[in-house]
């Protein structure tokens, strides 16, 4: 952590550099006004104490220049009682607070110590939420590569065009971008651009002067000048018109807005993230979208594939949502059925992120004891575990079928397996009586054989059942199944 002090007393800086002690930070010190800016120039500063008189510098406000340079730097102004009020105006421009002299070393040292503990729990956080983010993304050679590049391109102020369809997780990945650049503590504003009625496009991202529209009763600030600082992703981008496009490709170049009815330009610091879920090469050839608005914003590329072309995410996604949603519908899920789970991993998303979402909350809403089941699901999820049933014909000359469901989850037995594979755990009297058992006897007895085979090895047990250890736990304890050293 590099940490700037700057004071005309320099006596007290050079105390300071003989006896700081603090582990991991690295000094930069000024006692002379001149010096302050050549010195922090080229540097990249995490803290920052600053007498009042080097609030000033240059006709340029050095706390507005260190915060935009550094984001994320904590800056604190050293006064006295003479000129505590420039502390004060400076806390009003974005300083955190102010310490008044006569400061001690160790006042210094235990400020820092805490902002830069502030700083190891961020980065510890941010390092947990990128496994989260591997997670919720997918794990395929496709999202790896994707995830690569995010985490290069992300501490830039580059452009970022996200393409893929609709629902796919591009306001999401536009997120993450975000979260990992180094303007993760300022405004994340994102807009559909499609959803705008196009007469009022310009006003709500550019804003407005009083009287420039009818109802325009006062000043508005529009959508760019809310993400000053931060990121406006804009979604959906194709669908601007032309007159829109112009002022966004004017952005682009030099960082300027005009909002509507007014001359005067307006400078602001905001990076784009475009996206869209049409092709933007075809609709340039087709003269609805400017090329040379299509390059500026394609500095970096990012194409999402759909949910369908990542299956191996849809599990965490699952569990991800129900975390989200079970406390807010007041419902406490505790299992998935595999019968759910196998319609779950099996349904196409057309939809993609945002249907697998509805499916969800949907089975909570409706889902009872804890347990999302596969009539919980919507009708057509339900129908990709309905057409994986299949018959097995009864014992002894019934002509009649009944329907076995397949219990497999993540993979598909085939179907001669499944067959043979119910037949064995039959029970053998039925093949030479008329004797019915009931289902519940014949889950026992299958639940047994499966013990038996996985030599009481619970884990093993669920992994060849295809259902969860609390699904296993619930099933022993209704079926009065006792293991070897429970007690009764």
């Amino acid at each position: 952590m590099k940490i700037l002090i700057a004071d005309l007393d320099k006596t007290f800086i050079s105390d300071i550099q003989q006896s700081w002690s603090l582990a991991d930070s690295e000094l930069l010190v000024c006692y002379d006004r001149e010096a302050l800016m050549p010195l922090v120039k080229n540097e990249s500063i995490s803290l920052a104490f600053i007498e009042v008189p080097f609030l000033t510098l240059e006709n340029m406000d050095m706390v507005s220049y260190l915060k935009e340079k550094n984001p994320g730097i904590e800056i604190f102004v050293l006064c006295d009682n003479k000129n505590w009020p420039g502390a004060t105006s400076a806390i009003n421009r974005g300083a955190n607070s102010f310490l008044m002299k006569p400061v001690s070393i160790d006042q210094l040292e235990s400020t820092a110590q805490k902002i830069q503990s502030q700083q190891q729990t961020k980065n510890t956080h941010q390092l947990m939420e990128s496994q989260v983010l591997d997670s919720l993304l997918g794990d395929t050679p496709e999202m790896r590569k994707i995830l690569k590049t995010v985490y290069k391109i992300a501490p830039t102020t580059s452009t970022v065009l996200i393409t893929g369809e609709s629902g796919s997780g591009k306001e999401f990945l536009a997120n993450v971008v975000h979260r990992y650049s180094k303007r993760a503590a300022e405004p994340f504003i994102a807009v559909n651009c499609g959803a705008i009625p196009e007469n009022l496009v310009e006003s709500e991202l550019f804003g407005a002067k009083k009287g420039s529209y009818t109802g325009s009763t006062s000043d508005k600030k529009g959508l760019f000048e809310a993400a000053n600082g931060g990121t406006l992703f804009l979604d959906e981008v194709g669908e601007l018109s032309a007159a829109t496009q112009v002022k966004l490709l004017r952005f682009l170049q030099n960082h300027e807005i005009r909002r509507v009815g007014e001359t005067e330009a307006r400078y602001l610091d905001v990076r784009i993230i475009a996206a869209t879920n049409r092709d933007l090469q075809q609709a340039m050839h087709a003269g609805t979208f400017r090329e040379d608005l299509y390059y500026r914003l394609n500095t970096f590329h990012l194409q999402l594939p759909p949910l369908r072309e990542r299956k191996p995410v849809i599990p965490t996604l699952i569990r991800y949502f129900i975390l989200k949603y079970k406390e807010a519908h007041g419902k406490d899920i505790l299992d998935l059925e595999p019968a759910a789970q196998y319609a779950l991993t099996r349904y196409p998303y057309p939809g993609n992120i945002r249907e697998l979402e509805n499916i969800v909350e949907h089975a909570i809403v409706l889902s009872d004891d804890g347990i999302i089941r596969l009539e919980n699901l919507p009708e057509d999820v339900q129908a990709e575990a309905r057409e994986k049933q299949f018959a097995i014909p009864h014992m002894k000359g019934d002509t009649q079928s009944e329907t076995v469901e397949v219990k497999s989850i993540g993979t598909e037995i085939p179907i001669e397996h499944a067959v043979k594979q119910s037949a064995s755990t039959a029970p053998a009297a039925s093949e030479q009586s008329d004797e019915i058992i009931s289902l519940e006897e014949m889950e026992r007895r299958h639940i047994l054989h499966a013990l038996s085979v996985c030599e009481g090895n619970r884990t093993e047990v669920c992994k060849r059942l295809g259902i969860s250890r609390a699904t296993l736990w619930r099933k022993l304890k209704e079926l009065k199944i006792q293991m070897e050293g429970e007690e009764t």
